[in-house]
């Protein structure tokens, strides 16, 4: 017999979750009360427990998404025609959302399925069984309907796309999302030195450029003490980062960076850069087993051209995930061209969703996700001695 059990807080977490054979630390107990402590005001989570008799065997992590015009374009263009577009689009989106999934990070970090123990079949319509619990109860509570209902982020290889039977059953469309820039370390590369010789003379020479413009700044590791002395500062970084994107659907709480910080420890780094002792830029980075996930940053945008701050955070980035002995860097999305540049390669990603409104068409819907996440035209980047 195969049951669920919603939790709507970690402390009601049972002991087990931890000890499921996950290699997410998205998924774990440590990161999911980080996030419940210091989440954007419009999301809220909620964890599925899977059972079978009574045995853990599969996991979910459901983020209710509060989306209003003012939180998802951040923009404020006095143009005309983008004001009524926008319009036309929150009369579409704007509301309540279901994301089974991390709305706050690139990548499958929604699920867990011990294969051996159910099939995905099996654990996807039990799941569905939460979702329905969850749009009940979110009426009732808060007089809320959920308008939109969504799976996030999988890579075309990924066995979730074997489940064709129920996403047609519950009219969820497939849709291509923007890729997510992995850096793939390779063998021989056993040290940061030997991915910068790698580099033809293009970028090697672009290397030296960056890092000559930015020899006046200093970059270390922030410890705990100063990321709670200084959460204002780095959240006016971030915001000046955050503020700047076209569309994004949430922005994170103040005391974000210190409660990962709290909670993670040292599985969560921040790295500040200073010009005359004054913090001018950070970046973040959490270490996911293998994986090293690039997180949230932030810079002074004055500056950010003249010492080249982004790029060199990037090739930061690169150098700490490969002295480190890391396989793989998560770059996630955006900024593709810039990424790839540096090595970064794209993989395709997709999401499941659909719009609970029959008289809308789902067609419709597939036309706004591509609008507030088009699918960029860019030229990838290759900058290596040999094709790599």
């Amino acid at each position: 017999m195969v049951t669920y059990k919603i939790y709507r807080n970690t402390s009601q977490l049972p002991l087990i979750w931890d000890n499921l054979p996950v290699n997410d630390v998205f998924l774990k107990s440590s990161f999911l009360k980080a996030l419940e402590t210091s989440s954007p005001n419009n999301i809220t989570s909620y964890y599925v427990g899977v059972f079978k008799q009574n045995e853990l065997v599969g996991i979910a992590i459901i983020q209710r998404v509060q989306m209003y015009l003012d939180d998802v374009f951040r923009d404020v263009s006095n143009s005309f025609l983008k004001q009524i577009g926008k319009q036309l689009v929150s009369l579409f989106v704007r509301g309540n959302a279901l994301v089974i999934g991390n709305l706050m990070h690139t990548g499958q970090h929604g699920i867990y399925i011990n294969l051996n123990k159910i099939s995905q079949d099996d654990f996807l319509n039990t799941i569905q069984k939460a979702i329905e619990d969850l749009t009940v109860e979110i009426k009732e509570k808060f007089n809320k309907k959920i308008r939109i209902i969504a799976f996030k982020d999988y890579f075309e290889e990924d066995s979730i796309h074997h489940s064709t039977t129920y996403f047609k059953s519950q009219n969820l469309y497939k849709i291509q999302v923007q890729p997510n820039m992995l850096f793939h370390v390779l063998n021989t590369w056993k040290t940061s030195s030997d991915y910068i010789n790698s580099f033809n003379k293009k970028y090697k020479r672009r290397y030296k450029v960056a890092r000559k413009k930015s020899a006046n700044l200093s970059c270390k590791e922030l410890d705990f003490n100063y990321i709670s002395s200084n959460s204002d500062k780095l959240f006016t970084l971030y915001e000046n980062v955050s503020d700047n994107a076209r569309v994004n659907s949430f922005k994170l709480h103040k005391n974000h960076f210190l409660s990962l910080k709290k909670n993670l420890k040292d599985n969560f780094k921040v790295f500040g850069y200073f010009l005359n002792n004054e913090l001018v830029g950070f970046y973040t980075l959490i270490i996911n087993h293998t994986f090293l996930e690039t997180y949230f940053l932030g810079y002074n945008k004055t500056l950010q051209r003249k010492y080249q701050l982004y790029l060199n955070m990037l090739f930061n980035m690169a150098c700490f995930g490969i002295d480190n002995g890391f396989k793989t860097i998560v770059y996630a999305r955006t900024a593709m061209e810039i990424k790839s540049s540096i090595g970064a390669k794209p993989h395709t990603m997709h999401v499941y969703l659909k719009h609970t409104n029959s008289f809308i068409a789902n067609t419709v819907l597939k036309c706004i996700v591509k609008y507030m996440n088009p699918i960029r035209t860019w030229e990838q980047r290759h900058p290596f001695n040999k094709r790599i």
